[in-house]
């Protein structure tokens, strides 16, 4: 598989991608169709996906195929029931089917507003902007000294899958990192034919087999693990709150903040770990002054 082929996947198959992928993860038996004895495919058949729907097996196969891609809202309704989607997979299932509309410009340059910034230097948590592609685009000096995953120029989901450090630093990344994906198929949505994002989706399956596997799945999630574990090899296991902010004004951009509950180990040792952060701070300022 190379980067251009994955590139390719789903901009015009998108909808026909996700069917397949979700009816393959549906068992006979969940929607009350006998087993069948020994079956070549994993999930449901087309022709028992368009028959439980009410629609005819050759319209599904254009589905499928890409060949028709804008279905009513009641076959999308349909198709959403018997593959057992939730709302959010049904919210996104009709947006693939809708039609598509071109994008007339290049997206604009993504900038941290000034007030962003500014508030990144006076919260006494670690925080940090992401874009839609999880690119960090500034982090404040707790953020980096939290982990180095954090540091402004990393792309979070590279990182995530690539770097043998993501594991010492994250012992439930594999708790945690099927709600990454399915929260970056959310967040994107029907924009397939997103340059940036084929890119990164190219870069991403190449590298990990991981990634590969749960991109593959088409599972949709917008929300997210509240609490996050950090291993830190100064100050030692972090269990922390995890917020994200939408940034209004700024598409796509988030602020993420890190905290811990009062009282508790983690609050303590995220105190150390301000006042280590605030000592290199000011060497950083020190060395800058000359």
């Amino acid at each position: 598989m190379t980067a251009s082929t994955v590139a390719i996947m789903g901009k015009d198959t998108a909808l026909g991608d996700f069917l397949r992928a979700r009816r393959e993860l549906v068992t006979p038996a969940e929607v009350g169709l006998p087993g069948q004895g020994l079956r070549r495919v994993p999930g449901l058949r087309r022709e028992e996906v368009a028959m439980l729907a009410g629609i005819s097996a050759e319209y599904y196969l254009r589905l499928e195929q890409g060949r028709d891609r804008t279905p009513s809202a009641q076959v999308v309704q349909a198709l959403a029931r018997v593959l057992q989607l939730d709302a959010e997979g049904t919210a996104y299932l009709s947006d693939l089917a809708r039609p598509r509309v071109q994008r007339s410009r290049p997206r604009p340059a993504e900038r941290v507003p000034a007030g962003v910034e500014m508030l990144l230097t006076t919260l006494n948590v670690p925080a940090f902007v992401v874009n839609r592609y999880r690119d960090v685009l500034a982090a404040n000096q707790l953020a980096v000294e939290l982990s180095p995953l954090m540091r402004p120029g990393t792309n979070r989901l590279v990182v995530l899958f690539t770097d043998p450090a993501a594991r010492a630093y994250h012992p439930d990344l594999d708790d945690n990192i099927g709600n990454v994906v399915a929260q970056l198929r959310a967040e994107m949505g029907s924009d397939t034919d997103d340059p940036r994002l084929q890119s990164l989706i190219g870069e991403l399956s190449l590298k990990s087999e991981q990634f590969r596997k749960l991109w593959a799945r088409h599972d949709i999630h917008r929300g997210g693990s509240e609490t996050g574990v950090i291993n830190h090899p100064t100050v030692g296991e972090l269990r922390l709150r995890r917020e994200k902010l939408a940034l209004i004004g700024s598409e796509g951009l988030q602020l993420v903040i890190y905290h811990a509950e009062p009282g508790t180990p983690a609050a303590d040792r995220l105190t150390l770990l301000s006042t280590l952060a605030a000592s290199t701070d000011q060497h950083v300022r020190e060395h800058e002054q000359g």
